[in-house]
């Protein structure tokens, strides 16, 4: 290891080997321990990152990639000088260093409370939301990935959600869920669970239903359903699963918010997209009927469309499919 640092160190001709070399030897868990504990390897790594050789600065990106994965929070906090600069190149014109960068950022999200503490005075939250109108799906699906990461921290109730209500992140990330058959599936499964991880912070409801998002996240249902049967493009029970999530917790959260979506369509939708998953993704069937729970709940005209389209023996048969499913049925 001392050897490829000083290698990448000496500026010869072969530094690039050397990096290239070095960041296969950082998918090694001890090698990427032994690496941050030498003098200098991080200032090395971000003096070449932050070089004007573009060849350069991708490889040494890819080292920092590979030492993001680390799952031991020494090495991620050994990266804590190179966040400033990963958040500076995300506007740069490269999709593939951008889309580097971004899973780099997420990563470290991941294994590191001090990171998340250094990357919202950094202004994490305003970068990605000026980065949320790129017209590239890579990176949109890179955004989507640092995002769902910071949502889930502990602390993102508190300290995370408000700053990312106050920008037009969400806004945006229901448009891209919801064009999610169109644009491209990666970005739109990513951001479904950034809306989930809000709803499920009790702290947002409020704000999304003021955006639209029962209705929106209702119409993308019928928008599936009317699809589904015919050709259901591979993961799609990736994008339904979160879709299904958000409008059910956003029912429970708030009551009455049924009116929002009275549409009886729904109904015949959820059973659908029911028959078609039940085979290969049975987890699909409780998520269906979480949502039929909640659209029923003290509320008569779902509970009326249930019977007028006689769809009680069809919600029997489901009984049997497993303990959860027949206690929801």
């Amino acid at each position: 290891v001392l050897e490829l640092l000083r290698g990448v160190q000496r500026g010869s001709e072969d530094r690039k080997r050397s990096l290239s070399r070095l960041r296969w030897a950082l998918q090694n868990k001890e090698t990427q321990q032994k690496f941050v504990r030498l003098d200098g390897s991080i200032r090395t790594l971000i003096g070449l990152f932050t070089s004007s050789l573009a060849d350069m600065q991708m490889e040494a990106g890819r080292c920092l990639h590979e030492l993001s994965h680390s799952s031991d929070p020494a090495v991620a906090e050994a990266c804590l000088p190179v966040t400033s600069y990963l958040l500076t190149y995300l506007s740069g014109h490269s999709v593939e260093f951008t889309e580097l960068c971004l899973y780099t950022l997420g990563n470290l999200v991941v294994e590191s409370e001090a990171v998340r503490k250094q990357l919202l005075p950094q202004g994490i939250i305003p970068v990605l939301a000026s980065c949320i109108q790129s017209p590239h799906e890579a990176v949109l699906e890179g955004l989507g990935y640092v995002l769902s990461q910071l949502l889930q921290a502990k602390e993102a109730p508190a300290e995370i959600i408000p700053l990312v209500l106050d920008s037009v992140l969400p806004k945006h990330m229901l448009q891209l869920v919801c064009s999610g058959l169109k644009a491209g599936i990666g970005a739109a499964v990513e951001f479904a669970w950034c809306l989930h991880y809000i709803v499920c912070s009790h702290t947002a409801s409020a704000a999304l239903l003021s955006l639209g998002a029962l209705p929106a996240l209702a119409s993308l249902l019928l928008d599936l359903a009317s699809d589904i049967p015919q050709d259901a493009p591979e993961g799609l029970e990736l994008l339904v699963c979160p879709v299904l999530r958000c409008l059910s917790n956003l029912l429970a959260e708030e009551t009455g918010c049924q009116g929002q979506i009275q549409d009886e369509r729904l109904l015949i939708t959820l059973f659908l997209i029911l028959q078609c998953f039940f085979q290969h993704h049975p987890f699909i069937v409780q998520e269906c009927l979480w949502l039929l729970n909640n659209l029923t709940a003290d509320e008569p005209f779902f509970c009326s469309a249930l019977l007028a389209l006689d769809l009680l023996p069809a919600l029997l048969q489901l009984l049997p499919c497993s303990q959860m499913a027949s206690v929801l049925v």
